[in-house]
């Protein structure tokens, strides 16, 4: 069964109000990048002629299929060096290509019930406790493009998402990432439809579709990433750690070049999806409606009463009243630091501020590791929702 029935109707709802916050929306972006890092030496130009020679015959099977390590490190180079000689020479698919990938995307995110069914029968894992859940694939895949750019440090213009290392065993393995396998499984069925699309703009991309379908902002996106190789995988440790406070968070994120409001602004994706025992060892919802963007994360974090939970598992709060919800440590701390909730409650009262502001930081967060003359476009497009080229 397909969920976007039951959310089309809400969504036409929260896009009449889109509309008029849409000028805002655009106008408020700004071209977030990162200027290339200092030239290294490295074997793209024999990649690049040897794409040339290779691409066309059975060199190209044998690259992609074995499993040999130095096969695939070729493998990655030529599809690495293919993507610049593309952005070099301007042959790059149209954005109307990459519309008909967003489409792909929203189509298999929201059809959660109807993935691999016969899995979610037979045995209960990752798939499954997603599945039962929510009903879609929208928020891990939201967590996907989160984590595969928020590995940025802007000191060493390291991590972030032009590589998409996350595919690599040593990135994919980090605490941090526990569980997004489903995620990147789920959009490997669509790297496999569209096969000349870089991971990077993937996943980045599928993040996206996830805000916007379920009647979040609007996202400024561009295409430009390309694969790395598994010697870009960044050191663990990059990402948040739920059970810290302020400091750590504020560690975390001015490495990557946020200030106090973007902060605050890029936790409000905590209003889609839950934690998951069995991946972060957190469990619960932030919210009463997980696949609904909206500004309820700040409302309830200021309206209902929160207390710590009595478990055996790591220290989360819930709310006194239903005992259904739950906060992380991290998140609590934006009604405790000053600064950050002068900015959490500004959102709770202000849906239109949340969705302007979160649009800007999430699109810069989107863009970080990713030198500006890959880019295949000088500005950032908005892709079109599915309801709105429907209508």
């Amino acid at each position: 069964m397909s969920f976007a029935a039951i959310r089309a109707p809400l969504r036409r709802q929260a896009l009449s109000t889109s509309f008029k916050r849409a000028e805002l929306r655009t106008s408020s972006f700004r071209k977030y990048s990162t200027e290339a890092p200092p030239a290294a030496k490295s074997n793209t130009g024999l990649y690049v002629g040897l794409g040339a020679v290779v691409f066309g015959g059975g060199i190209a099977y044998y690259l992609y299929n074995s499993s040999s390590e130095t096969a695939k490190a070729t493998s990655t180079g030529l599809k690495s060096a293919a993507q610049s000689a593309k952005v070099a020479t301007n042959f790059v698919p149209t954005k109307a290509d990459y519309q008909k990938v967003y489409n792909r995307i929203a189509e298999v995110i929201d059809d959660a019930g109807d993935y691999d069914s016969a899995v979610f029968i037979c045995q209960f894992d990752s798939y499954s406790h997603w599945f039962f859940a929510d009903g879609s694939f929208g928020p891990v895949v939201l967590r996907l493009a989160w984590h595969a750019s928020g590995t940025y440090d802007k000191a060493t213009g390291t991590g972030g998402s032009n590589y998409a290392t996350m595919r690599f065993e040593p990135e994919s393995l980090h605490g941090a990432n526990a569980g997004l396998h489903v995620a990147r499984e789920v959009m490997e069925k669509v790297k496999q439809e569209f096969s000349w699309i870089s991971y990077g703009d993937l996943w980045t991309l599928a993040g996206v579709a996830a805000v916007q379908e379920m009647a979040g902002p609007k996202i400024p996106w561009r295409p430009g990433r390309i694969d790395g190789f598994e010697s870009h995988v960044p050191p663990d440790g990059r990402l948040p750690d739920a059970s810290q406070g302020a400091s750590h968070i504020r560690d975390i994120f001015y490495r990557m070049g946020f200030d106090d409001q973007e902060i605050v602004a890029l936790v409000g994706a905590h209003a889609l999806g839950r934690c998951h025992a069995d991946r972060s060892g957190y469990d619960g919802p932030w919210t009463f409606s997980p696949t609904m963007f909206t500004n309820d994360f700040y409302k309830l974090l200021f309206d209902e009463k929160w207390v710590w939970k009595k478990w055996n598992g790591p220290k989360q709060l819930e709310d006194k009243k239903t005992k259904s919800l739950m906060m992380l440590p991290t998140d609590y701390v934006l009604t405790q630091d000053k600064s950050f909730k002068k900015y959490a409650k500004a959102y709770a009262d202000d849906v239109d501020l949340f969705f302007k502001d979160f649009s800007a930081a999430f699109a810069k967060l989107l863009e970080l590791g990713v030198p500006t003359q890959q880019f295949v476009a000088s500005e950032a497009w908005i892709m079109q929702t599915v309801d709105e080229q429907n209508s």
